[in-house]
């Protein structure tokens, strides 16, 4: 009776997670085929997003570029000012006056490594193995009530991030990040929601959710998407 009991309970949890057998590799092959494909992930060159954040009642415009190992910019806007974030595979600068800052000044070197992966356009996923990060699927949990498949990946960097694949969209709907910052190891919540698919055949996520501590939470919302348009490699500079 033991035995028959353990056999319903293993039968409930393959129910509700589909294909719980596979491998890292295929359910990355079930993600990437489910937002736009292989081969059109690995043409894209760059990537312009713009959008607005709201953080506690302010209203931040940002519009975000990056160009495929060669830069990445966020242009921000907030309160009357502008400023900028930057970063390339060397080097990376920061202008933020509402912050006191009258001139761009050098970032660290442990940002800039940490920022090293946001220079990949196409995704850490596409190409996994060749850029030398590794995965591993580590369990299953619900994400709003609906079954997600957590795949563990680490960056060459360091930098762990646990992405939940939802069971049925195999859209990546939540991410857990951490990495270490001053010798300290900094654990970061993202929610990605609104799926919607563009006439280019990509899916991508409109809406971003990011839990910021004591209740309070900074909401992206993305009005516009560019995917492979001109970016001058000069805006990489302060």
């Amino acid at each position: 009776m033991k035995k028959i009991k353990i056999f319903l309970v293993l039968a409930l949890l393959v129910s509700a997670f589909p294909g719980m057998a596979q491998t890292a590799d295929e359910l990355i092959d079930k993600h990437l085929a489910a937002i736009g494909g292989k081969e059109k992930l690995q043409a894209i060159n760059s990537v312009i997003t713009e959008g607005t954040m709201s953080v506690q009642g302010a209203v931040v415009n940002i519009v975000s570029k990056t160009l495929q190992n060669k830069g990445t910019r966020q242009d921000i806007s907030v309160m009357g000012m502008s400023g900028y974030t930057l970063f390339t595979p060397t080097a990376g600068w920061s202008y933020m006056p509402w912050a006191g800052q009258s001139v761009a000044e050098a970032m660290p070197d442990e940002m800039v490594k940490m920022a090293a992966d946001q220079l990949d356009a196409q995704g850490a996923l596409v190409g996994y193995k060749a850029k030398g990060h590794k995965v591993e699927l580590a369990g299953q949990e619900e994400v709003d009530g609906k079954p997600a498949y957590k795949l563990k990946l680490t960056y060459t960097s360091g930098k762990v991030e646990t992405m939940y694949i939802d069971a049925a969209t195999y859209y990546n709907v939540k991410t857990v990040t951490t990495q270490n910052v001053g010798g300290q190891n900094v654990e970061g919540t993202t929610y990605y929601s609104d799926f919607q698919k563009r006439p280019d055949g990509y899916v991508l996520p409109m809406k971003i959710n990011m839990p910021t501590g004591m209740g309070m939470n900074a909401d992206f919302a993305i009005s516009k998407i560019s995917v492979n348009e001109p970016i001058d490699e000069s805006i990489f500079k302060p």
